[in-house]
């Protein structure tokens, strides 16, 4: 019974979001990685596969994580730029508190 409680605990720990802090670039979920720097391409070419139905992503390292629904807006004006982002990460998806261009 002990072991059953642990593994909820540790299920249940998983399951909060964790604070994130870092830099990357707005990117969207048809292309993801190959936008990992920012550039005038990019900009054009994550505008265009949005407005052709791909969702917006973050771009950090080896990670695209998704974004929420709120902080698909705060993104729509930095699409292929490198920002700052502030906010919670909860499994792969990116709640933003605050955007800054990087």
């Amino acid at each position: 019974m002990k072991k059953l409680g642990f593994a909820f605990l540790l299920c249940a720990a998983g399951m909060f979001a964790a604070d994130f802090s870092g830099t990357g670039v707005v990117s969207d979920s048809h292309c993801g990685k190959s936008h990992s720097t920012a550039s005038a391409e990019a900009e054009k070419c994550v505008e265009g596969c949005v407005k052709k139905g791909s969702e917006a992503v973050f771009v950090t390292g080896d990670r695209v994580l998704k974004l929420d629904a709120a902080s698909k807006d705060k993104v729509k004006s930095f699409y292929g730029k490198q920002v700052t982002i502030n906010g919670s990460v909860d499994g792969d998806t990116l709640t933003i508190d605050n955007v800054k261009g990087a």
